[in-house]
């Protein structure tokens, strides 16, 4: 198990820096043209907007790292949050954090 708390310790550790890349100020404070044609307003404008949503996706990412902790606590580590079961050991090789079986990640 202690290799398990490593590999969430580590991932952890991996989205904190990726949050902190991402919530850095940016060094453009400058104003954004949107004209009729794509240019760099535009750009990044886009860039922003996917900046968001890799933020959203690590931010549930740390969130799941952080309920495979409490678990591996608890010793519920490998069961499933919604049916009781447990999780594949392959699901759990590929994924260490996963609080849920195959059939109820699919579900959600």
């Amino acid at each position: 198990m202690e290799d398990v708390r490593t590999t969430l310790l580590a991932k952890k550790a991996e989205i904190t820096e990726q949050l902190a890349l991402i919530q850095a100020p940016t060094e453009d404070h400058g104003s954004i043209d949107f004209g009729k044609r794509v240019g760099e307003g535009t750009s990044i404008a886009v860039d922003r907007l996917s900046q968001v949503a890799v933020h959203d996706k690590l931010r549930l990412a740390s969130h799941e790292v952080d309920q495979a902790l409490a678990k591996l606590d608890d010793g519920t580590h490998g069961i499933c949050d919604v049916c009781g079961k447990p999780i594949g050991a392959e699901r759990l090789e590929a994924l260490p954090w996963a609080v849920l079986c195959v059939e109820d990640a699919a579900r959600s």
